[in-house]
C-alpha cells in the first residue's frame, strides 16, 4: 500500500521561503515518479514540479521556475519541495502525487496522493 504524507505547510510571508515535504512508504514501480501539485481556492489543481525516484530527473513547472527546488533523500525516503521569494498566489493547499509516467503533469497519471497541505502567503 503506498502511503504518501505531506508536511510543512503554513504560514509564509511574501517573499519568504517555503519548505515542503513528502513521506513516501509502501513504494512500488508505479511510483516512479514523485511530482507536487497545488490547489488554490476556486482553481484546478494544478502541477508544480515533479523528480524520478532516483533524483536523476526533475523539473519544475514555468509558473514557478526560477523559485522551485525539488529533491528526494534517499536515507528518508522523502521528497522536498522549496520555493522562495513566495508570493500570495502561492497560497494553496500543495499535494505530493505518485505515479509512473514521467514528465505527467496530469493529476489523471497519478494514482497516488498525498492529504494535501495548506501554505497561505501573506501580503
Amino acid at each position: 500500500q503506498v502511503q504518501l504524507i505531506e508536511s510543512g505547510g503554513g504560514l509564509v510571508q511574501a517573499g519568504g521561503s517555503l519548505r515542503l515535504s513528502c513521506a513516501v512508504s509502501g513504494r512500488s514501480i508505479r511510483t516512479s515518479t514523485i511530482s507536487w501539485f497545488r490547489q488554490a481556492p476556486g482553481k484546478e489543481r494544478e502541477f508544480v514540479a515533479a523528480i524520478t525516484w532516483s533524483g536523476t530527473n526533475s523539473f519544475c513547472a514555468d509558473s514557478v521556475k526560477g523559485r522551485c527546488t525539488i529533491s528526494r533523500d534517499n536515507a528518508k525516503n522523502t521528497v522536498s519541495l522549496e520555493m522562495n521569494s513566495a508570493k500570495p498566489e502561492d497560497t494553496a493547499v500543495y499535494y505530493c502525487a505518485g505515479g509512473s509516467i514521467w514528465y505527467s503533469r496530469r493529476t489523471a497519471d497519478y494514482p497516488y496522493w498525498g492529504q494535501g497541505t495548506q501554505v497561505t502567503v501573506s501580503s
